[in-house]
């Protein structure tokens, strides 16, 4: 175990950033949980209440472990008014404290700071992420020593789950009615997403993204990509994580979209000079994010 650990800890340079760390370590060292039952697929949903969280499933992922998808309808949800939706990784971590070893986002109550502003809500879409296979399943590229599998995981929730949203609820259509998220690795997932996919995902928020895989892969893999006919970037970085070396990664990435003629209206890079890699700063920033997919 030890060894496992301190290759582990070589990888993600990020880990000794915060106190957090070592139950985010502990957490992807854990031995495999019990196989989940089950449940039948999404189009098979209990009713859906508005202004609630609720767990749904788990579903099976075809190629990954089964989990579950948690769900929150705005409280003032119509079902005639169509809704952005907004799919966010790490699910377990996007609302309340309990599924979470280091604490929620508090993601529907930013929901209803944007409601209460004036501003249509999206529908907030979280995935759950699969306990030690986490970074495999996150990473579009060769991590641990084995091959990524996020494209597996992609290609579920736009080929399986979005549809079976999209039958009980109003989404909007096109690319700007969806945007992806995440922080850490779900941050560099949701970059690639948005990437890979542009015309079902037309943006992506990304906090702290572990752009440290594959040193660096995703800066070059994003600059071969053609531009997304319709496209919005969230991008942030705590000033000290990584002791100062995820912020320049993240700067590049920010640069070079702003190259390809991203503006104030589609690209965001924010720096935090407090910012730690932990579910607490991400909490912090996570409002005025949505406030940027959602004006």
């Amino acid at each position: 175990m030890r060894e496992v650990e301190e290759a582990l800890l070589d990888e993600l340079p990020l880990a000794e950033e915060a106190g957090v760390e070592t139950a985010r370590l502990e957490a992807e060292l854990a031995p495999p949980a019990p196989p989940l039952p089950v449940a039948p697929g999404p189009d098979d949903w209990p009713e859906l209440t508005p202004g609630k969280i609720q767990v749904l499933g788990p579903y099976a992922t075809r190629g990954l472990v089964p989990r579950h998808v948690r769900l929150y309808l705005p409280s003032d949800f119509k079902p005639e008014i169509p809704r952005f939706v907004l799919f966010l990784f790490d699910g377990q971590n996007v609302f309340d404290d309990e599924p979470s070893y280091a604490g929620g986002w508090y993601a529907h109550e930013a929901a209803e700071r944007l409601a209460r502003a004036g501003k249509l809500a999206p529908i907030l879409v979280g995935i759950d992420h699969g306990g030690p296979e986490r970074i495999r399943e996150l990473s579009p590229f060769p991590v641990q020593g084995a091959e990524g599998q996020l494209d597996l995981l992609l290609d579920w929730l736009l080929d399986t789950l979005k549809p079976a949203l999209a039958k009980r609820l109003p989404l909007l259509k096109g690319p700007a009615g969806s945007a992806v998220g995440g922080s850490s690795m779900g941050g560099l997932a949701a970059t690639y997403a948005h990437f890979r996919r542009p015309l079902e995902l037309g943006g992506a928020l990304a906090m702290s993204p572990s752009f440290w895989v594959g040193d660096g892969a995703i800066l070059d893999w994003v600059r071969d990509q053609p531009r997304p006919p319709f496209s919005r970037v969230y991008l942030d970085s705590g000033m000290r994580e990584g002791r100062g070396t995820l912020l320049p990664l993240v700067a590049r990435l920010a640069g070079h979209l702003a190259s390809r003629g991203y503006g104030d209206l589609n690209l965001r890079f924010r720096t935090d000079p407090k910012g730690l890699h932990s579910e607490q700063s991400w909490r912090r920033r996570l409002p005025a994010a949505l406030r940027f997919l959602y004006r």
